[in-house]
């Protein structure tokens, strides 16, 4: 994320704009930053920290921030100084792990923090394989976001087949069954986002109905399961004839329609 030095970002505008177009160069380059071995990599230009990249990348003067280490010190410096977002159409996936209080019982704490550090690694990678951004991790839940600066259009189609990866990457299509069990959500709407904080702890954030209705939808999904709304499945052009729900959601007003994949 190398954007002109020069604008001025304090305005709506400025960031519909970066966020919804943003500059073709910025994608291809996020694209060969991703097939770099190898992870930690910063969660917006996927520059990697590792592997024999990271020697380069550091040439160029991209290596994890002092003050937010799951950013590059570019990245971070063009969130810290230039405050403000705008109102956006997105899409963001939420994955939980079903049954982690029972998983927890039956090991150390030790053993069920390195399980969870194995999912992280696991989660970071499948996202930025797919143009995505990991929002933060909360406790054993996923949050990515899906905007258009990074994936154009298809963020929708993007995010379902991120899900759909890190079902398979955590094992669910094994005959063994998954290392870990998960249950997600998928959901397309507007959000507003920007970087919020100050100094040392500023973030890439999205708040707004959007990231709450999907945070609900993650809450309900079964092991296995991956609830997408039936706007982020319509935008996906997803088949139809999946399995349909309407599901009266926690805090919702309205019942929200859905249709399930399946790991």
């Amino acid at each position: 994320m190398n954007p002109d030095p020069d604008a001025v970002p304090e305005s709506d505008e400025f960031w519909r704009a970066f966020l919804t177009r943003g500059d073709s160069n910025e994608r291809k380059v996020r694209q060969v930053f991703r097939r770099i071995p190898h992870g930690p990599r910063c969660k917006m230009c996927a520059a990697p920290f590792g592997g024999f990249g990271a020697p380069f990348m550091r040439m160029i003067g991209k290596r994890p921030s002092d003050k937010n280490p799951t950013m590059c010190n570019s990245c971070f410096e063009f969130m810290a100084k230039n405050h403000g977002g705008a109102e956006i159409e997105c899409t963001f996936l939420f994955a939980d792990v079903r049954g982690s209080t029972t998983i927890a019982e039956g090991m150390s704490a030790t053993q069920f923090r390195g399980l969870l550090d194995r999912f992280y690694a696991t989660a970071t990678t499948v996202v930025c394989d797919h143009d995505g951004s990991v929002v933060k991790f909360v406790g054993d839940e996923l949050v990515a976001m899906f905007f258009p600066l990074l994936t154009g259009d298809q963020h929708a189609a993007r995010a379902i087949e991120t899900a759909q990866a890190l079902f398979r990457a955590t094992g669910h299509t094994d005959g063994d069954g998954p290392w870990l069990p998960l249950g997600a959500g998928v959901h397309t709407g507007p959000a507003w986002v920007g970087a919020v904080g100050d100094g040392a702890h500023t973030e890439l954030t999205a708040l707004g109905d959007t990231v709450n209705t999907t945070a609900r939808l993650a809450a309900v999904a079964g092991r296995g399961e991956i609830l997408v709304s039936t706007d982020t499945a319509a935008a996906a052009g997803l088949q139809p004839g999946l399995e349909a729900r309407s599901l009266h959601l926690k805090g919702k007003g309205q019942p929200t329609s859905v249709v399930v994949l399946h790991a």
